[in-house]
């Protein structure tokens, strides 16, 4: 199954990306700015912070 997500901006010439692992389960606590999930692009590998 296929969903669209907005994310921040990963670069400039940075379009799309796919999320390679949720670091939260539904029900977790998470803090300001904590790590949510893992996301990879072409470009770059990181962490997308709440």
């Amino acid at each position: 199954m296929t969903f669209s997500v907005k994310m921040p901006a990963l670069g400039e010439s940075v379009s799309e990306g796919t999320v390679t692992r949720w670091l939260k389960a539904e029900g977790d606590h998470v803090a300001v700015d904590e790590a949510l999930l893992e996301v990879s692009t072409d470009k770059v590998d990181t962490e997308i912070p709440s």
